[in-house]
């Protein structure tokens, strides 16, 4: 089943008091900062297209539910799930709530821009709000970012938000504790970032002599 989601004046903003972004921001105990980290500037005006096994649709709540292998995709951003709620305000800001299966965690995924560079991240839960183009990945949680193929950072905690807006993702720890972190403390690896500038010139091929069979001729 396909879906196609475009701004609808009757329909409200999700709310989720258990996990409020807006005061999620101010209690977050770590905050690293991401280099110029653009989300594609386009996507938030995409539409998001959703596949999924099966959709309920809740008129009174102005609600759409998607469960089975939900496959999302809105500019280059794809997000997958076992479920996945969404609303949308008289704005035509999207707001969705996706939630892992038993043995697979929910999966977000989204281009940086101008760069070849990918922010994927995951979690038993993954909120996306496109108006602040703000991710909330809760419970075991993971962000990578990519350039090309090869893993650059990755950061892991108990919650990740990451604001391509703002160009800064907050990892909050905790004490749910993990078989990779049995500590639950936040976890960060980060690659520097070779300054092409700093880079030392290419040494210089010595010339060459070349080769000849004959003399050149002596000047009267």
């Amino acid at each position: 089943m396909n879906a196609s989601f475009v701004p609808s004046p009757a329909m409200p903003v999700l709310q989720n008091p258990r996990f409020p972004i807006r005061s999620l921001l101010l209690a977050l105990a770590c905050a690293l900062p991401v280099g110029a980290v653009h989300a594609e500037l386009a996507d938030k005006d995409k539409p998001l297209n959703i596949e999924a096994d099966s959709l309920r649709y809740e008129d009174a709540k102005q609600l759409s539910v998607f469960t089975g292998k939900v496959v999302a995709t809105k500019g280059t951003i794809i997000m997958r799930g076992a479920r996945m709620e969404v609303r949308q305000d008289p704005q035509g800001n999207q707001f969705g709530l996706l939630v892992g299966g038993p043995n697979a965690l929910a999966f977000f995924r989204q281009k940086r821009e101008g760069v070849d560079e990918w922010i994927e991240g995951e979690g038993e839960r993954i909120e996306y709000e496109s108006a602040s183009e703000t991710v909330v990945f809760t419970g075991k949680a993971v962000m990578r970012r990519y350039r090309g193929t090869q893993l650059n950072d990755e950061s892991s905690g108990t919650q990740i938000t990451y604001s391509s807006a703002t160009e800064v993702y907050t990892v909050k720890g905790g004490a749910a504790a993990t078989a990779s972190n049995p500590s639950g403390r936040v976890r960060a690896m980060l690659t520097p970032i070779p300054d092409e500038q700093a880079k030392p010139a290419p040494a210089t091929a010595p010339a060459q002599l070349r080769s000849t069979n004959t003399l050149p001729e002596q000047k009267q």
